[in-house]
């Protein structure tokens, strides 16, 4: 059983200042809740879930509460167009240690505002070994139920940081910046880099000016038909199996 209070919480967690006020964020579904039941930086602070879904899972870790709830009270609760036997309300995830761009491939994100776009970013990042991603301050909030659901479990192994990028990348110019552009390097020509920084830019303005003049090597996929541009996920993608 669900109250009414409970409800107007996690309904107020699909918005950003409340996620931001109590630091925490919600995941729906069997296969992403379960994948950050067993993610070590991940705390589950209470679960809400369907019996069908505590039968098959009786074994939740060390939660503070598990609620079995109803289809009718389920729906209530979710933000997805269908709702998926369980949610859980989740702590903010902490990261142990400073982010290090020297001997890794990090990703840089302009204004990439889309949440569909920004979760598989995540999640191609962690399909290619990449650890941390930094965005520009308008960029779509990690923690929004789109982009949680979009990353599918891999916000717990890609970290994501918010910062004046502009001011980050000058900081950090001891590393070699690919800017991804519509008329730089090929990239089905270059070789692989094990240390990098690629930054991505929004899908109908692209890179910043100013960002695009800090970077050493501009780069492009090469494209044979009359398509303006790419979506900025696929362009990562197709990025990052070329270089990494």
């Amino acid at each position: 059983m669900i109250t009414k209070n409970q409800v107007k919480y996690i309904q107020s967690l699909g918005q950003k200042k409340p996620r931001d006020i109590e630091n925490r964020f919600i995941a729906e579904g069997p296969k992403l809740v379960n994948e950050l039941l067993t993610a070590e930086n991940c705390r589950i602070v209470q679960l809400f879930a369907l019996k069908e879904w505590r039968d098959e899972n009786p074994n939740t870790g060390n939660l503070t509460e598990v609620i079995e709830l109803s289809d009718a009270e389920l729906e209530k609760i979710s933000q997805l167009t269908t709702p998926n036997q369980v949610l859980a309300v989740i702590e903010k995830i902490q990261w142990k240690n400073d982010p290090e761009t020297k001997g890794n491939i990090s990703l840089v994100l302009d204004t990439i505002q889309d949440p569909g776009n920004m979760g598989t970013i995540i999640r191609l990042a962690d399909w290619f070994g990449v650890k941390n991603i930094f965005c520009s301050a308008d960029c779509a909030d990690v923690y929004s139920p789109k982009v949680v659901q979009a990353s599918m479990g891999s916000i717990s192994r890609v970290r994501v940081e918010y910062t004046d990028i502009l001011s980050w990348l000058k900081e950090n110019n001891g590393v070699r910046i690919y800017a991804a552009v519509l008329d730089g390097k090929d990239i089905t020509k270059m070789e692989k880099i094990t240390e990098g920084i690629i930054v991505i830019g929004n899908e109908s303005k692209g890179i910043n000016t100013e960002m695009l003049k800090l970077a050493n090597v501009q780069i492009t996929i090469p494209g044979k038909g009359k398509a303006e541009s790419l979506n900025a996920a696929v362009a990562t993608g197709i990025i990052l199996s070329h270089l990494v």
